[in-house]
């Protein structure tokens, strides 16, 4: 099996492969696009994106290999100066893609907009802020090379998160699971898919998009590589916690007829509490009379209990309902404002490079540091 280095990148996998192993595996990929989804990620591109493209150089010289190498940024309507970064990543480096998206339309929209735009052998999803290991990279193709179609990079620990944090990620595992939901525990959208995976991805039309979901599902071969994860490089996150809670309510109701099941349920289970009630009023009635104000529970008693589960249902009805019209509608799922290419050259781009980081905001000392190395 191969060894692999630490998150420093300054080690790459070393082939310890006999010939027998060797003669079954795949040909290194001759391209490779890392898709980087990018929402107010102006102070982390700047060490993100050449870190990623050194630590790909490195992999393809250790297999002593020809591979084209392209980064796709996608900036998703950042309000920030990502796509200012993006355009002057485009000049420093040959390898970067930038797409600019025409509004915000979510992480999982941007992330697909990457993986549309690519036509590599493989693709790689990776966040902007390096907290998921870039030696899992590697691993990730040494998995494909294996012949797996889809390579799952998932989180050893949740030791970097904050307790609530840990307490809703395993709930809703534990739920999805109990809904028989098929989901690769603790993997976020850190992960290798082959050109034949990123093909099947494009024939899915779906407007609400829980692109982990969908992967595991696909039916293709796959792998899973663990892998530490480490704090931010530089900013803080964007990933606020409604919007994981709609992420999760979306690959809940995306995935999973159970609610609507669950439905009849608590309705035949209501219903047999009702005549429950029914019986003892008519008992209290007849033995205990005297104790009773007339009326009272046959006017309160079903009342609140029916209006809660008619809210109830209804409410769980009105969420289907609302992604069966968005779906119906068709409508497109992101727009591309604009794409620049590294192959573009502009005049004076070091000048440039300097006078747009004058303008950021100043890089927390982790960053810096980390440039500085």
């Amino acid at each position: 099996m191969s060894l692999f280095a630490k998150r420093d990148t300054e080690c790459v996998p070393a082939m310890t492969l006999t010939d027998a192993q060797t003669s079954r595996l795949r040909v290194f990929p001759a391209s490779i696009d890392v898709v980087v989804p990018s929402y107010n990620e102006a102070k982390t591109l700047p060490i993100s994106t050449p870190s990623i493209i050194e630590f790909l150089h490195k992999v393809v010289a250790a297999n002593n290999t020809n591979c084209q190498l392209r980064v796709i940024l996608v900036d998703d309507g950042s309000r920030d100066m990502t796509w200012e970064v993006i355009c002057a990543e485009t000049r420093r480096h040959p390898e970067v893609t930038g797409l600019k998206l025409a509004r915000n339309y979510g992480h999982q929209s941007a992330l697909l907009a990457g993986l549309t735009q690519s036509d590599a052998d493989v693709a790689i999803s990776i966040d902007a802020d390096l907290q998921d290991d870039l030696g899992a990279m590697a691993q990730m193709i040494e998995r494909y090379r294996e012949g797996a179609e889809i390579v799952f990079g998932v989180r050893e620990n949740r030791s970097s998160d904050t307790l609530f944090k840990r307490a809703t990620a395993a709930a809703f595992y534990r739920l999805m699971a109990a809904l028989g939901v098929q989901l690769v525990h603790n993997h976020a959208d850190y992960r290798l898919m082959s050109r034949k995976a990123l093909l099947a991805l494009r024939e899915y039309d779906e407007a609400n998009l829980f692109l982990r979901g969908l992967v595991s599902t696909m039916g293709f071969a796959t792998q899973i590589v663990p892998y530490a994860r480490t704090p931010r490089i530089a900013g803080e996150t964007s990933y606020t916690v409604s919007k994981m809670m709609s992420l999760a309510l979306t690959g809940l109701l995306a995935f999973s007829t159970a609610p609507l099941r669950l439905i009849a349920v608590v309705g035949l289970v209501s219903s047999l509490v009702s005549l429950g009630v029914a019986l003892w009023v008519t008992a209290l009635a007849i033995f205990r009379s005297a104790y009773i104000v007339p009326g009272w529970a046959s006017i309160l008693l079903p009342t609140s209990l029916f209006a809660s589960l008619q809210l109830l249902t209804a409410g769980i009805i009105g969420e289907y309902v609302g992604r069966i019209y968005l779906e119906v509608k068709r409508r497109p799922r992101f727009f591309v404002d604009r794409i620049v290419s590294g192959s573009e050259q502009v005049k004076d781009a070091a000048v440039q490079w300097s006078q747009l980081r004058a303008q950021l905001s100043r890089i927390s000392p982790v960053a810096e540091a980390q440039r500085s190395r």
